[in-house]
């Protein structure tokens, strides 16, 4: 196994800590349960006779940790298996957790700070009695709305910048993509995150309204995109809504680009789902408009 199982309970694992693949812990009776919820100790092996396994079922980690264990328990009490196996680990490009939650990450920072910082900067304008001023200017509400979207690029350079600057310096993690095609997703969900911002906060008269709105519409993306694990855990009748929420699609783009090596031709799909959200949301934010 390349990573290790886990805690386990020393005086029943000493043959186990020879093996050199688990990390061995002694561990209270009265923490065992917390634990083992807690995804401390994948599995806890109480020195009986036979051993007894603690583990969580539902998390494959304690499942394969428990196989280990129970694997090297009893080679140690003397079981000889049939046959030796020839291993080949597989490591592939973006394969790593890291690799893979950095993008998630990321479109989840594109999302949160397009939508707080546009929606919260008109729903304060209008609670201050400032966008009544702009009504006597010839400014039209098109290129009012523009500009905080167009304002939103400064942040996203920024923020893009740090993260996967950071995600390089300490873990190592790769663009395998074209840098142009991964600032063009960048750009893209950025528009898509802007202009629905523009669209909640088009009629919000308080921060508190806005904010209500803005977690109403967040909330959701958070859960079901795919920014911790993948979005293909929830049953099969959800999917369709779920690829087709705006964070999903460019998060999606995001791990094609930075794991896989695609092209904006390849995650052209992703791109599409993001346009049709973002011309969608600005035109009828255009309409919904009001300056008062």
């Amino acid at each position: 196994m390349n990573r290790r199982p886990g805690w386990i309970h020393s005086h029943a694992a000493n043959s186990g800590q020879r093996d050199g693949r688990f990390t061995i812990r002694a561990v209270r009776q009265d923490n065992v349960d917390r634990m083992v919820r807690d995804g401390t100790a994948a599995v806890v092996v109480i020195p009986e006779s036979p051993p007894v396994y603690r583990y969580d079922e539902a998390r494959a980690e304690s499942q394969a940790a428990r196989l280990a264990v129970d694997a090297a328990l009893q080679r140690a009490a003397g079981r000889i298996d049939a046959f030796a196996a020839y291993e080949s680990p597989v490591s592939t490009i973006g394969s790593r957790y890291i690799d893979w939650v950095i993008p998630g990450l990321l479109g989840m920072g594109i999302m949160s700070t397009g939508l707080w910082s546009v929606g919260f900067s008109i729903a304060t304008a209008r609670s201050r009695k400032l966008l009544k001023r702009l009504v006597a200017t010839p400014m039209v509400r098109g290129y009012y709305l523009g500009s905080f979207v167009l304002k939103w690029f400064v942040f996203l350079g920024l923020e893009t910048v740090v993260l996967m600057g950071f995600a390089w310096l300490v873990f190592g993690v790769e663009i395998q993509g074209t840098f142009a095609a991964f600032a063009g997703v960048c750009a893209v969900g950025a528009l898509t995150f802007g202009a629905m911002a523009l669209l909640v906060a088009s009629r919000a008269q308080t921060i508190e309204a806005v904010s209500g709105l803005l977690n109403f519409v967040m909330l959701p993306m958070w859960i079901l995109s795919g920014v911790f694990f993948s979005s293909r855990n929830f049953p099969d009748p959800v999917q369709p809504i779920i690829q087709a929420l705006p964070l999903t699609a460019l998060i999606d783009a995001l791990r094609g680009v930075a794991n896989d090596g695609a092209t904006l031709a390849s995650v052209a799909p992703d791109l599409a789902i993001l346009g049709t959200w973002g011309t969608a949301s600005f035109v009828a934010a255009l309409k919904l408009f009001r300056w008062r």
